[in-house]
C-alpha cells in the first residue's frame, strides 16, 4: 500500500480531530491570550462574538430607541428618506415623552397659510418636489467683505475631509449638493478634486493648513489666495479652532495612508506620518487671531468664520469685547457639539471633552447677545442636528444655518458600524481601501443624499408652518418646551437656558430667493445691497 493510498483511506473526521488538537496545542503553548490558553479552541469564539457584538446589539438586541449615537428609529428615517421609501410611523409615538430632555414643539392654533403664489404652495394638489429655504442672513455683509455670501440652503454639509472619507463618498456628497443647492464643507484635509463637481464649497482650514502650507507646515497666504481665485466656487473660509470629537487635540494621518494624490492635495510628503498640532502657528492669542481673520478676508474677499467646540468662555468674552471695540472679527461662528464626530478620537475626548451642543451654543450666543453682536454674526450649528426636531430646536435657540455630517453619511449608505478609525469601513465611506470604496456608485448615492436633504427641508418647513411661521429664522425660545423628567414638569427653552433669541430681520421667503446665490461654479458674485 502506498502512502497516498494509506492517507486516502483515513476517515475525514480523523483529519478534523488532528487539526483541532494541533490548534488546541498551539493555544495552550501561547502566552498572549489567557482565555485561549485556559480554554483552547473554545476561547476563540469569545473574540469572534466580541467582534460582531455591535452588529448583534444593533440588529437583534437593542430596541428602536436604545442605540447611540443614532438609534434605529432615527437611522431608519434617514435611510427611507434617502431612498424615497415610506418614512412614516404607525400607531403613535413609541417615545417616553416624560423622560428628561424630551422636546415638545408647540404648534399654533392656526398654521401659517401659504399664499397661492408661494414657492412652497402645492400646485394642482401636488406638493413641490424641492423645498428651498435660503439663509435669512448674508454672511460677510456687516464687515463689508468683497464677496459676501447668502447660503441657498439653511441645511448644509459639515466638515468631512477627503482622507477621512473616501473619494467616492466625497464625490457623492458634492454631486448631491449640486442637485439640492447646499454648500459642501471640505474638512481640514484640503480642497480635493472630489469637491469640484459644482457645489458651493466652504474651505475648512485647521492647524496643519493642508493645501495652503509650506513643507514645514506653515501657513502661506499666497497659496490661499491662489486657491480661492482658481476655484471661485469656494465661497467662505472656516478657521477650525477645534471640533466636537477631540477639541484641543491634533489629528494623525499615518504615512501608509498618504497616497500621491493626498500628498499633492495636503502639501505633505509621501510615506511620512503627519501629526497636526493642537494649536495654530499663524496666531497665538485672540487679538492676533482677529488680525489673521482680517488679513485673509482682505486678501481673498471672502467671509471668514471660526469653528470650535465649547468649553471655557474667557477667550470668547475677549473676542466679543474686541469685536465691539474694533468692528472686526469673524463673519460666522460654527459651534460644534461635544457629541459630534465623524472620524477617530480617543474615548476620553469623544466622551468627556467639550460641552454638548445645546449648552455650548446657548453659552456662546448669550456672550455675543450681551454685546449686541448677534445680528452681525451668522451662527452655524453642528452636532446631531440632521433630524427635523433637532434642527428646529437649533433654529429656536439662534442658529441661522445647520451643518450635518453623520446623517449625510447615513444617507449614502453608512450603517453606523463605528469602524471609521480602522480603515475597514464596510460601506466604503470612511476608508481609503479601494476594494471597499468600489461599492459606492456616486450617481446613485448623490441622488440618495439629495432625497434625504429634500425630505429634511420639507419636514422642517412643515413644522415651521405648523408653528405659524414661514421661515425657520422666525422660531423663538418659547416655541419649544423641554421635559424636566420630574412630576411631568416642562420648561420653555427661554426659561431653561436663560435668554430670548434676538429676532432676525426678515420679510418673506420670496425676497430671500430673489437675492439668494443659487450656488455653483458659475454663480454670480453677490454685492452688498
Amino acid at each position: 500500500m502506498t502512502a497516498l493510498t494509506f492517507l486516502s483511506s483515513i476517515p475525514i473526521w480523523v483529519y478534523i480531530v488532528v487539526a483541532i488538537l494541533i490548534f488546541a496545542l498551539r493555544d495552550i503553548l501561547q502566552k498572549k491570550h489567557t482565555i485561549q490558553h485556559n480554554f483552547p479552541v473554545l476561547g476563540h469564539f469569545r473574540y469572534m462574538i466580541e467582534q460582531i457584538g455591535p452588529e448583534l446589539r444593533q440588529y437583534i438586541v437593542a430596541n428602536n430607541r436604545e442605540e447611540l449615537p443614532f438609534n434605529r428609529r432615527q437611522r431608519s428615517w434617514i435611510y427611507a428618506s434617502s431612498k424615497k421609501e415610506n418614512n412614516y410611523q404607525g400607531f403613535g409615538s413609541d417615545q417616553d415623552m416624560n423622560e428628561a430632555g424630551f422636546v415638545f414643539i408647540k404648534p399654533a392654533m392656526l398654521p401659517y397659510k401659504l399664499p397661492l403664489d408661494h414657492p412652497h404652495h402645492a400646485v394642482n394638489g401636488k406638493n413641490p418636489d424641492h423645498y428651498t429655504i435660503p439663509c435669512a442672513k448674508v454672511i460677510g455683509a456687516y464687515h463689508k467683505r468683497r464677496r459676501p455670501y447668502r447660503p441657498h440652503s439653511v441645511i448644509n454639509i459639515s466638515a468631512m475631509s477627503y482622507g477621512s472619507l473616501s473619494a467616492r463618498a466625497i464625490e457623492s456628497l458634492n454631486k448631491g449638493s449640486v442637485q439640492f443647492g447646499n454648500y459642501h464643507n471640505t474638512g481640514e484635509g484640503g480642497l480635493s478634486p472630489y469637491h469640484k463637481f459644482g457645489a458651493d464649497v466652504v474651505f475648512n482650514m485647521g492647524t496643519s493648513y493642508f493645501g495652503v502650507r509650506d513643507h514645514d507646515g506653515n501657513f502661506v497666504m499666497e497659496k490661499l489666495v491662489k486657491m480661492t481665485k482658481d476655484n471661485p466656487f469656494v465661497r467662505m473660509i472656516e478657521l477650525k479652532l477645534s471640533q466636537g470629537a477631540k477639541p484641543g487635540k491634533g489629528g494623525v494621518l499615518p504615512g501608509s495612508k498618504i497616497t500621491a494624490e493626498i500628498s499633492e492635495i495636503r502639501g505633505v510628503p509621501i510615506g511620512k506620518d503627519v501629526v497636526s498640532p493642537p494649536y495654530h502657528s499663524a496666531f497665538s492669542d485672540v487679538k492676533s487671531m482677529v488680525n489673521f481673520i482680517e488679513e485673509m478676508a482682505e486678501a481673498t474677499g471672502l467671509p471668514i468664520g471660526i469653528k470650535a467646540a465649547i468649553g471655557k468662555t474667557d477667550m470668547w468674552e475677549q473676542l466679543a469685547d474686541l469685536m465691539v471695540e474694533t468692528g472686526k472679527g469673524p463673519d460666522f461662528i460654527t459651534v460644534d457639539g461635544g457629541e459630534g464626530g465623524t472620524g477617530a478620537a480617543p474615548p476620553s475626548f469623544a466622551d468627556h471633552v467639550a460641552l454638548p451642543w445645546v449648552y455650548g451654543f446657548s453659552t456662546i450666543y448669550k456672550i455675543f447677545q450681551k454685546r449686541n453682536l448677534t445680528d452681525k454674526i451668522t451662527f452655524i450649528a453642528s452636532g446631531k442636528l440632521g433630524l427635523p426636531a433637532q434642527a428646529v430646536m437649533a433654529f429656536c435657540m439662534g442658529a441661522d444655518v445647520i451643518n450635518v455630517a453623520r446623517e449625510a453619511m447615513m444617507s449614502i449608505g453608512c450603517i453606523q458600524a463605528q469602524t471609521c478609525h480602522t480603515n475597514r469601513c464596510p460601506t466604503g465611506i470612511a476608508t481609503n481601501n479601494k476594494w471597499l470604496e468600489s461599492g459606492i456608485d456616486p450617481a446613485l448615492k448623490s441622488e440618495r443624499f439629495h432625497n434625504y436633504m429634500k425630505t429634511l427641508a420639507k419636514e422642517i418647513i412643515e413644522i415651521t408652518n405648523a408653528a405659524g411661521y414661514e421661515h425657520p429664522c422666525q422660531f423663538g425660545m418659547n416655541d419649544i418646551d423641554i421635559s424636566m423628567g420630574d412630576n411631568n414638569r416642562t420648561l420653555a427653552l427661554a426659561d431653561n437656558y436663560g435668554y430670548l433669541k434676538t429676532p432676525v430681520a426678515y420679510n418673506n421667503i420670496q425676497e430671500l430667493l430673489d437675492c439668494s446665490n443659487l450656488g455653483g461654479k458659475n454663480a454670480p458674485v453677490e454685492t452688498i445691497a
